[in-house]
Parts: structure tokens; sequence; C-alpha cells
């Protein structure tokens, strides 16, 4: 069974029944043909879903960035990334498991992977800290681009944050010294660089890996400066207003790619990646593939020059 979202009601509603139309056309006494209903419940079930997902808010889309259920970035490393092996610790202070950082094939193309993994149960949520690194962990990832860099090795980041870890520890560490530097490795990376924002973008946290030649987004992914209850909590002192701050600070996929935020949009199945985790884990690789072999042909300088632009000319406008 799937979970299903609070606006997802009305699919679950329809799959219960048809759970239990299931149950009673299985026993061995069948005193009444169901199938004809199935198939009507089946259809009338995935109409409902088609229907739902065709005007999502941002807000619902924030809930289905978010669904327990939806592939992590170790399932994106296990799928595409062959021979993967991961690297640990900063060289300063420690390891940050928020952050999986290694090299592998993707493919059959040498590559550096960097990925912020929240887990998928208490016990490894706990320990990847819910995908919110700590400095160690953009110390480490600074200090894998720059091996990236220095072997020639393209690199694969993949996205899925809610921010930064705010606690008093990192602070005292340098977190913002640590996410800025993270920033600053990315633009410097002689090297292609292509990130994937697989379900929450979150903040500093996220851009710090995010800085790339090009920046893509799962259908019902979000990118946002904070997340809508953080916004609301400041603008309205209230996060039950998560819902407003959602709609008006563009998070979606779609609105950004209109912004020229991101470069492109990779669709996901009907319902949301966790319905169908290895058809847009597949689709990702595609676009990997194909965005990486478009910048694998350009020198170090125009990488880095196209990178800067692109970053530089985010949110300029033009009179006329």
């Amino acid at each position: 069974m799937h979970y299903f979202l609070e606006f997802e009601k009305p699919v679950a509603d329809l799959v219960g029944k048809l759970e239990e139309l299931r149950a009673l056309g299985a026993g061995d006494e069948r005193s009444v043909n169901v199938d004809e209903e199935i198939a009507r419940l089946e259809t009338k079930a995935e109409q409902a879903l088609k229907d739902i997902y065709a005007k999502l808010t941002p807000w619902q889309k924030t809930q289905v960035a978010r669904h327990p259920d939806r592939p992590h970035a170790r399932d994106y490393i296990d799928a595409l990334i062959t021979d993967f092996t991961p690297m640990s610790g900063d060289r300063a202070f420690g390891e940050d498991a928020a952050i999986t950082a290694g090299f592998g094939r993707f493919r059959g193309t040498p590559v550096a992977v960097l990925a912020q993994e929240k887990g998928h149960d208490t016990a490894t949520r706990l320990k990847h800290n819910f995908g919110m690194a700590r400095p160690e962990g953009y110390r480490k990832a600074v200090r894998i681009m720059k091996l990236a860099d220095r072997f020639k090795l393209p690199v694969i980041t993949l996205v899925d944050t809610a921010g930064a870890y705010p606690g008093i520890g990192a602070e005292e560490r340098g977190q913002a010294e640590a996410i800025a530097r993270s920033t600053e490795a990315c633009l410097a990376l002689g090297v292609p660089n292509v990130s994937v924002i697989i379900g929450e973008g979150g903040s500093g946290g996220a851009i710090a890996l995010a800085t790339a030649n090009r920046v893509v987004m799962l259908e019902h992914a979000i990118y946002s400066v904070i997340s809508p209850e953080g916004a609301a909590s400041i603008l309205w002192r209230e996060s039950s207003k998560a819902q407003d701050a959602a709609t008006n600070m563009k998070i979606t996929a779609q609105d950004l790619l209109k912004l020229k935020v991101i470069d492109e949009i990779v669709g996901e199945p009907l319902g949301g990646a966790h319905r169908d985790p290895k058809a847009v884990i597949e689709a990702v690789g595609t676009t990997l593939e194909t965005a990486l072999s478009t910048l694998v042909v350009e020198d170090a300088a125009t990488l880095k020059r196209a990178r800067r632009d692109k970053f530089l000319a985010i949110g300029r406008t033009l009179d006329r």
C-alpha cells in the first residue's frame, strides 16, 4: 500500500475499496464476479490521480518533494554509478554522513559524485542527520571537488536537503564559511558539473552543491532560499501560513525554469517519483548523460566563464 498524502485522500479511498474487492474476489467460495467493478474502480482511481496532479499547488508539490517513499540519493547512486567508492572525512574535524561523496563510473565515464542523503527510516535518518550537513560535510565536498578537478573528472551532485544544519556546534565550526567555500569550489571547477535537485533544495545548504554548469530539477521537487514554514515564521510569525509562503516564493520547478534559475525539468511518473522510482532514476540518468556530453567538449576556461555568467545573470532585468 502507498503512503497517501492528505490531498490524495480521494485516491486513497478508491484504492481502499479496490483492496477490499480484490480480497473478496480472491476467496475460495466466490459468490460474485467483482472483476468488472475492480476494472471500473482502477480506471476511476487513475483518473482521480491525473486530475489531482494536473493542478498541484506549490504547497502540495512541497509535500510530494518530502514524501517518505521518494527515492533518495543513495538509490540514484546504486542504480546509476558503478564501482562507486565512497570517501570520508574533511581532513580537519571528522566525517559527516549527511553528504555522500566519492568516485565511480557513470555509464562508463569516471566521475565524482556528491549527494545529500536523507535516509529512509528512523535509523538512517538519524545517521544522515536528515540530509542536513554540518561544516565538515561541505569541507569534505570541497576536498572531493578539488580531487575531481585535479584528475579531470566531471562532477555530479544530487541535492536533497531542507538546509544546512543550524546547530550550535555547526555554527561554532564555521557553517557559513564552509558553505561559502563549497560554493566557491563549485564555481572554480575546471571540469563540467551537473546538479540534480531530486527532492528539496533548501537554502545555502543546497546552493553549496548546486552551483553547476547545468541545474536540473525533478518535476515535483522544490528549490528555495528557505523552507515555506521558515518563511512564514519570519514574515507572518505564523508557521501555519506555510501554504501562502510556498505560493509566493516561486519554489516549484516550473516557476524556476521560467525565472531561468534552473535549466531543465525531468518529468516524474504520474503520482510522483515514489510511485515508479526505477523510471524516474532512468530519466535522470538520461538527462545527466545528455548534459555531460555537451559539456565535456569545453575547455576549463569556457566552463568556468559560462558557469559564472549563468549565476550572475539570475535576477537581472533589462530596461528597453
